[in-house]
Formats: structure tokens, sequence, C-alpha cells
């Protein structure tokens, strides 16, 4: 199922890439982790169904409660939308990004496509994906490095490959971050970053779409005013959404760890988990599946976890976290077909948004008319019944 006007991708080359990711993926899964684990699947399998079935239930609530928590996130980047739809959004991005070829994009596209049916701008629909994907970047870079920091302080002898690649990490995630704040900081620094990106990728744009009339830095100068508008509406709701998802999520890893019978110290379990939150942004893999479980079983292994026991607890958590979001999908689909439809407003010529028109559209929108605004009432507040969730 997939929102009117989503498009998947279905070129020859697209397909390839997906088949040969999946491939990898079950290679890894079927192979790499009883390998890397120095386990069995029948070992591996004995554990997993020693889990009481109720046991499972939590966990799995605990999952929905870290995806409830992200709502903030969502809600903080775009005014006027409810925890609820923000829910049924992250439903249905998660399961078409881990399920279809080009899956980042097409969840990219299908959230466009979601939120332009309740009514939302183009040009706040754009700046809310733009705030959020900078929000995960960020998020996803700080966490190794809080966890060497951890380990440092409390005395584990680190070896000297994950030192270089936590000062890697850090020397990425500070130019991230300074770029970010310079360009939000200064309006002059901002239209010389955007001058810079015009001449390196300006032609191609152009060349691609020899009838548009807009320039990068334009195009940065226009998204650097929306963004400081947000952020300065709602950083901390955006980041305690962050803070509370990834929370929620390393509490599910440690009780599953628990469960299995993984007794290593937390600051051990947080730095394993770290990994593998910043493995799940590896794209070779639909959703990073695959490479997140064998580097995360391979490290725990490393540190003296029970082999099947560290195994197994990463299946069960892979399975929460990544698995069950197909079934959490198609409900958050359903949802949203159920939900009332509102006609977005007029912004002049409206692109036809497939996967590829998803990223077009960011650069579309700066010539939009209008301020980026919140939905107006007919399009309901938070709370009303005929929101879903």
């Amino acid at each position: 199922m997939r929102a009117p006007g989503v498009e998947v991708p279905t070129n020859r080359r697209q397909l390839l890439q997906f088949g040969l990711g999946l491939g990898l993926a079950v290679v890894l899964l079927v192979w790499g982790l009883p390998h890397f684990g120095k386990t069995s699947w029948g070992d591996i399998w004995h554990v997993i169904r020693s889990v009481p079935w109720y046991h499972a239930v939590g966990f799995q609530l605990v999952m929905l409660a870290g995806l409830y928590c992200y709502t903030f996130t969502f809600t903080g980047s775009l005014r006027g939308l409810s925890h609820g739809k923000a829910l049924v959004i992250n439903l249905c991005g998660s399961s078409v990004s881990n399920l279809l070829p080009g899956g980042g994009a097409v969840g990219l596209a299908a959230t466009y496509a979601m939120c332009r049916s309740w009514g939302f701008s183009r040009r706040a629909t754009s700046t809310s994906a733009i705030v959020t994907g900078v929000w995960n970047v960020l998020a996803r870079i700080a966490l190794p490095v809080i966890a060497i920091l951890v380990l440092l302080a409390g005395g584990v002898d680190l070896p000297k490959a994950l030192i270089d690649l936590a000062v890697a990490g850090s020397l990425t995630g500070l130019a991230v971050i300074g770029v970010l704040v310079g360009v939000m900081v200064s309006e002059s620094l901002a239209q010389r970053f955007g001058r810079a990106v015009d001449r390196v990728f300006g032609p191609l744009i152009r060349r691609r779409r020899p009838d548009t009339t807009m320039r990068v830095d334009e195009l940065v100068t226009d998204l650097r005013a929306r963004i400081i508008d947000v952020v300065r509406w709602r950083w901390w709701s955006m980041t305690l959404g962050m803070v509370g998802f990834f929370g929620a999520y390393y509490v599910l890893f440690v009780l599953v760890m628990r469960e299995t019978g993984v007794a290593l110290p937390l600051n051990l379990l947080f730095a394993a988990y770290a990994i593998g939150r910043l493995l799940t942004a590896v794209g070779i893999t639909p959703g990073g599946v695959g490479v997140t479980e064998a580097a995360t079983t391979a490290v725990l292994v490393g540190w003296g976890a029970d082999s099947a026991a560290a195994t197994a607890a990463v299946v069960l958590f892979s399975i929460f976290t990544h698995l069950m979001e197909v079934p959490l999908g198609g409900l958050g689909w359903m949802l949203w077909s159920l939900s009332v439809k509102v006609e977005p407003p007029s912004e002049g010529h409206e692109p036809v948004f497939g996967a590829a028109g998803a990223s077009r559209a960011l650069a579309e929108d700066a010539t939009a008319p209008g301020p980026a605004g919140a939905p107006g009432p007919a399009r309901g507040e938070p709370g009303e019944r005929r929101d879903p969730g």
C-alpha cells in the first residue's frame, strides 16, 4: 500500500541495488551472525524460545513508547501536526524505508504525500523534513562519541582503531555542527556557502532542469529563514523527542540483553547499542539489516558476552525494532487511509512527487509564495476524534 502520488522506483539500477543489498543482508544474517557470534542457529533459537511471550509483549510496548517519543520531534518541526498523525507518519515512513528499493527516498516521498493530504504546505513540509533529518544525523553522530567518552571515563581499555573512529566521528560531528551553526547565525556566511554549493551543483541542476530559474544560494537563504523559525519555535521539543526515542530503545536493548543472560556492564552495553544505531544508517542493505546485527554481535562477544545469549539478544532486538515495523506500518497506512483528507493550499506549480521528486521539491519550493505556515483550522487540532492514532 502506498500514498497516491508516491511512485516506487522501478528502474533496473535501483532494483539491482536493492537485490544486491537484500542478498547481502540475508548472507550476513544467515551466515554472518553465527560466524561473528561464534555460535550456531540451533543455540540461538534455543535461547530465543526461552523468552516468555508476555515478556516479548512488554518489550514491544517499550519499542512503541520510543516511537511515541519521536513524535515530539515531528510535531516540533511542523506546526499543527498532532502526535497521532506524527506516529502514523513514523510508522509508514519507517516501513517503506526498510522494505522497498530506494527506501529512504520512498519514505521521504510517503511522508511528504501524507502531510500534503492533511493540508500542510509544501514549504512547511520540506522544512520539517530537513530539520528532522539534521536532528537525526546529529543524534547518530553524538551517540558513539558519548559512548567512547563513557568507556574512557570508566577506565575501559579500547583498541586504537576504535579510538581513531571516535576521534573521526567527533571531528565530523563538530564540522557538521559548525557549518549548521554558522549558516544559522550569519546570513553572509549562508550566502557564501550557498554560492559555493551553487558553483559545484548549480550547473548539474540547470542541466537536468533547464526550465528552472532557482539558484542554490537563493534556496539556502530561503531555507535558512525557515529553519531558524522552526528551531527557535520548538528546538527543545525536537531534542527531547530524539533523547526519548534513543533512550527508550537503549532501555529495550538492555532489557533484552538481561533477558537472554548477557551480564555486561551498562557502559559496554551502551557502546554496543550506539555502534548499532550508527550502522542503521548504512545504505548497502535495507535499513542496515545484517550489517548492524553482525557488528553489534561481534562487539558484544569480543567484550566477553556469552556467544549464544548475545547473538539471540541482538536477533530479538532487531525483531522488535525492525521486523515489527512491517505490520505496524500496515496499521499506519490503514489509519492514514481512514483519516480526513484536506486540499492543500495552492502554491503555484505542484511537482510530481515520486521517490526522486521528494528531493527535487526541496529545491522547487524555494520559489513557492507565502511563509512556512501551519495548517488552518479545518485541518483539525490534536486530540480530535477524526485524528488517526
